[in-house]
């Protein structure tokens, strides 16, 4: 059952950010964005360790640096690149190795999904091959599917 950062008491002791936790703590204009700098920024200090991934940082520069006209912030890449080592100071990047693709494999064995969906699929490989047990995602409906195997937080 999905929770929201607002009904938990306390943080979970490791969480996985998506994407759009990121670019929400990232662009003043989202209705989320004071919630992603919560986690962003007060998480670590209630001793929660937060992880990121390959994909989820690939993901957040490909939406960054697009055109506000095509879906994007319209950043400029160094900015980005910028924004991106902030982010890994606070987050802790989790390999994406033989061991999460063999489990994504499974995965997918298990919950049936295609197209767009592996990416979620892939962050959720990720979370269990190195046992992060919740995602923060403004994405609920994307990874309800998964919540067999991981708690999901919502914006």
């Amino acid at each position: 059952m999905p929770t929201t950062i607002a009904d938990l008491a306390t943080p979970p002791d490791k969480a996985m950010l998506d994407t759009n936790v990121l670019l929400a703590a990232t662009d003043e204009g989202r209705a989320e964005h004071d919630g992603a700098l919560r986690v962003l920024n007060e998480w670590p200090g209630a001793a929660t360790t937060l992880y990121t991934s390959g994909q989820i940082i690939r993901e957040y520069l490909a939406v960054a640096t697009r055109p506000r006209g095509k879906n994007g912030l319209g950043m400029k890449t160094a900015d980005a690149l910028g924004n991106v080592r902030a982010i890994r100071e606070r987050t802790t990047l989790l390999a994406e190795d033989a061991r999460v693709a063999d489990r994504l494999l499974r995965l997918l064995d298990d919950v049936p999904c295609g197209g767009r969906q592996v990416h979620d699929a892939n962050v959720v490989a990720t979370m269990l091959t190195h046992g992060i047990g919740a995602v923060v995602t403004m994405n609920l409906n994307d990874f309800g599917r998964f919540g067999q195997f991981v708690s999901l937080i919502g914006m």
